[in-house]
């Protein structure tokens, strides 16, 4: 596996994105399907596992949360976290359903057409509202290319395998 969003055991839940307000609460972004689930992942980590937070959602924000970290207590504090990546161990989140996936899992797949030919590789996940994208590098290429992650174009996902067999709209690769 490339990249540092993921190990086996912990998946990127959410970010810290600085300070909120004068009295140590942070504002947080959430990665969750359920937004304020994040809440009940704790203590969550840095990807190092080196710091821990325990974590309170005080109200929604804007793209986000304003949180209380049990272990931030200045403005300084939290504005030193801010881009801090917050972990949760695997364990702790729910199983998805059969055809849901956590985008941690889905990056750095190989991705063939139903001939078995390569199209390329899981570059990032996307999720522009009306439904996930993913983004293919081409073999070789620093081209990419805009996947629809839905069940006709995308029918199989095999993640033991680390592959995904794309069945893509005409003319897309």
């Amino acid at each position: 596996m490339s990249g540092g969003i993921m190990s086996e055991d912990k998946i990127c839940v959410g970010a810290i994105g600085g300070a909120y307000g004068v009295r140590g609460e942070v504002r947080i972004k959430s990665f969750c399907a359920i937004a304020d689930d994040i809440e009940t992942y704790s203590p969550l980590t840095t990807e190092d596992g080196t710091q821990q937070f325990h974590l309170a959602i005080l109200r929604s924000i804007k793209n986000g949360f304003a949180a209380r970290i049990a272990e931030v207590a200045t403005k300084e504090q939290a504005d030193a976290l801010k881009g801090t990546q917050l972990f949760a161990q695997r364990d702790q989140l729910p199983s998805l359903p059969d055809d849901e996936y956590y985008h941690a899992d889905l990056i750095g797949l190989e991705v063939y057409d139903s001939g078995g030919v390569q199209l390329g590789r899981v570059k990032t996940v996307l999720d522009h509202g009306a439904g996930d994208l993913l983004e293919i590098q081409r073999p070789a290429s620093s081209e990419t290319v805009l996947l629809p992650f839905t069940l006709s174009a995308v029918p199989t996902v095999d993640l033991a395998a680390g592959k995904i067999i794309a069945d893509p709209p005409e003319g897309l690769f």
